[in-house]
């Protein structure tokens, strides 16, 4: 495996490598976007002034330096590095690097495993890591898109520290077309809107910046300045509708939320298209949807949490295109549905008595009295067992006798017939509006 400060094989001369490559930082602190992690008080930036690594997660979207940094966590912690990628390695491939690291650590030194993509790796494959991880053959860093917490075995995360990176924010983007400017001593031909445009159009992803960046140093002619027209149109790609970390994200996911929230099935297929468009990544839509289905339908009808579950779990079986019809069809459906808060502000208020009273113990009558000694104390006396009661039903007190009776939940009364007669009358209203008899 090649080194990190190795020389550049003179079959590809530095100006022939890409921009990303050429720029890719020598130094922790050079790196951009990543300032929690390798930053002076970065946790990254700590590890190595004690000398002391553990194997790490990276978790977070392409092209923000996961790779980057884990080739100079390996040079600055005197650590051989080895890189394999879960989408092309096999257990044959695991075996081979685990017998060089093991070779290595009896000559006295320590390997840094770097894989790519390593949610890839199935299950048993991801349980092969474990032994070399538990004695010190390897420090292991994995990258990956996916969360970690859904993606990975618990046996590999509990031996593992979980560090996020963050999608590029302008500012850090706009760095790194500086740097790159300087590097190849000229500025980028786009006027100031146009660069704007090209960091929209690179959506957090550093990589895709300098490679946009490559692109209009290409095409353009000597003198020509692109403006943000001429660069969609070199660079054939549309702008972002939108910055998926910045105001139009929270706006159109606020307009979709409230518009299911409304009961406007037809405005609510509008924002999520609208994010659709924009390259919002689905599953997270698919969040939101399974948060509109707790928070503002509940108990007023109990399939929608299912039915929003069931969209997310159909996007990730079915991928892209088909996927987005399974949440489009549960938009839908909580918009429709009836629509109760009655669940979520009792929790809130729930939480809020169970901060502010501590450590209450519950009633005596309620609990159990397994010895002598608790019997004696009073411990179960006078519990009226409900399904004795008429009803099923005793009415005994259950809350704490320091706080008395508490009333969170209001279930709604009569609520799902009052939510079918406004659904008819939305839709009653529609009709007369489109002209429709």
């Amino acid at each position: 495996m090649s080194d990190l400060f190795a020389k550049t094989d003179d079959a590809q001369p530095a100006m022939n490598r890409p921009l990303a490559d050429r720029l890719r930082p020598m130094k922790l602190d050079e790196v951009v976007g990543q300032e929690h992690l390798t930053g002076p008080d970065g946790i990254l930036t700590r590890m190595i002034a004690s000398r002391s690594l553990g194997s790490l997660i990276f978790w977070g979207p392409p092209g923000t330096g996961k790779t980057t940094v884990a080739r100079l966590l390996a040079g600055e912690t005197d650590l051989a590095f080895e890189q394999i990628s879960a989408i092309f390695s096999g257990v044959a491939d695991l075996k081979k690097v685990f017998d060089a690291a093991r070779l290595r650590r009896s000559q006295g030194r320590q390997t840094l495993l770097f894989v790519d993509e390593i949610h890839r790796f199935n299950r048993s494959q991801q349980d092969s890591f474990l032994p070399v991880m538990e004695d010190g053959t390897v420090v292991l860093v994995g990258a990956t898109t996916e969360n970690p917490s859904f993606e990975l075995n618990a046996a590999l995360l509990s031996r593992s520290r979980v560090l996020n990176f963050n999608t590029l924010d302008a500012e850090s983007l706009m760095r790194l077309l500086e740097r790159a400017e300087a590097l190849e001593g000229k500025a980028l031909p786009l006027d100031e809107e146009a660069r704007a445009v090209l960091v929209r159009m690179a959506d957090g992803d550093g990589r895709a910046s300098l490679t946009l960046a490559e692109e209009v140093w290409r095409a353009a002619r000597e003198g020509e300045v692109f403006d943000a027209e001429g660069l969609q149109r070199v660079a054939q790609r549309r702008a972002p509708v939108y910055d998926k970390g910045q105001d139009g994200h929270y706006n159109l996911i606020s307009a979709l939320h409230k518009s299911v929230r409304g009961s406007d099935p037809d405005a609510a297929l509008y924002y999520l298209c609208r994010m659709f468009d924009a390259g919002e990544h689905p599953l997270y839509i698919g969040r939101r949807l399974v948060r509109m289905a707790v928070e503002d339908i509940g108990l007023a009808d109990p399939q929608a949490l299912g039915i929003a579950t069931a969209a997310k779990d159909a996007y990730e079986y079915l991928g892209s295109p088909e996927g987005e019809l399974a949440l489009a069809q549960a938009c839908v459906y909580l918009a429709t549905a009836p629509k109760s808060n009655g669940v979520y502000t009792a929790f809130k208020q729930a939480f809020a008595d169970a901060k502010a009273n501590g450590s209450l113990l519950p009633p005596k009558h309620i609990l159990n009295a397994p010895t002598k000694l608790m019997k004696e104390s009073g411990y179960g006396k006078g519990y009226a067992y409900d399904h004795d009661a008429p009803d099923a039903f005793s009415g005994q007190n259950y809350f704490p006798e320091e706080m008395g009776r508490r009333r969170y939940y209001d279930p709604p009364e009569r609520g799902f017939e009052r939510e079918i007669r406004k659904r008819l009358d939305y839709w009653a209203r529609l009709r007369r509006e489109r002209g429709e008899p």
